[in-house]
């Protein structure tokens, strides 16, 4: 007698589907690690390189700065830095950094630091250039703007057509001083602008010493007012009109480099968490941001 052997069992429809959900998500995963992977190596600079560094956009975050920053200082094979801004500025903490760094390199005399702005290098973007030991601007760059702004927007009267109430616990008087749910009082003004007078103090300061110019020269051009290039340029704000071109060629030149100098540029990063959350970060900063935290070096048109 033969023995039956058992069919074998369809998996249910339940199970199916987990499958096929548990399937998409480990190759999304995979996807994502596929991508990551995929970055661009910091290319290995050969004896007569100058580093090329971008700051583009709001500058929001020093962290990939700096970290190239510190990758070409240390690389003893990089003999100059070009820093390329095409920045309207930004929050405060992280040009005051990037700042900091370029000036590091620039005082130990080892490296030299040329400047050259895009479209636009002000506010913050004209911070991080003060740094540098020679700046080069395209006549039509628009930069300047040294000042520094805080917007808030007030929505309680809003609120109070459409019946929403704010109700505010706090342990100490100023604690909700920028809130939006409440006129901004005069103490509250006077509070905020003190802040404001301070930071715009450690900026005229910065530029002062970065562009080795006297406090009060840089104070009556410290309005917020803008200028372009060229006007830039009577005023000792800039050092030359030149391209970028003309700034890596001036920065060999400052470094001894007689032959024709090898650029090292770390490609731009990609992955796709990073586009994710590059995008996020840039639609929604104007808006999820606290208030009292958008004090910033930034010019806008």
């Amino acid at each position: 007698m033969s023995e039956s052997i058992p069919a074998s069992r369809e998996p249910s429809p339940l199970g199916r589907g987990i499958r096929t959900i548990g399937l998409v998500i480990a190759g999304f995963f995979v996807l994502v690690l596929g991508i990551t992977l995929l970055v661009e190596a910091i290319p290995i600079a050969s004896e007569n390189s100058i580093a090329l560094i971008r700051i583009e956009g709001i500058i929001i975050d020093s962290h990939e700065v700096l970290q190239q920053i510190k990758h070409f200082a240390d690389d003893s094979a990089i003999q100059a830095i070009v820093v390329r801004i095409n920045s309207p500025g930004g929050a405060v903490v992280p040009s005051q950094e990037i700042y900091a760094a370029l000036k590091r390199i620039r005082d130990d005399g080892e490296k030299t630091v040329v400047t050259s702005m895009g479209n636009m290098a002000a506010s913050g973007g004209y911070y991080i250039a003060s740094a540098s030991n020679t700046i080069l601007a395209n006549p039509g760059t628009i930069t300047g703007s040294i000042g520094v702004i805080m917007e808030m927007t007030n929505v309680e009267e809003l609120l109070d057509k459409v019946g929403i109430e704010s109700v505010v616990v706090k342990s100490g008087l100023h604690k909700d001083l920028a809130s939006p749910f409440r006129p901004l009082s005069v103490q509250s003004r006077t509070i905020l602008q003190h802040v404001m007078d301070d930071v715009h103090d450690q900026f005229i300061h910065a530029v002062a010493e970065g562009r080795e110019m006297g406090v009060e020269q840089v104070h009556a051009l410290a309005d917020g007012r803008i200028f372009t290039g060229r006007q830039a340029l009577a005023v000792n704000l800039v050092d030359r009109l030149g391209t970028l071109q003309d700034a890596i060629q001036l920065a060999a030149d400052l470094a001894g480099i007689t032959e024709e100098p090898t650029v090292i540029e770390v490609e731009p990063r990609f992955s796709l968490q990073d586009l994710i959350l590059t995008q996020l970060r840039d639609s929604l900063y104007e808006i999820i941001r606290p208030d009292i935290f958008r004090l910033k070096f930034e010019f806008a048109l």
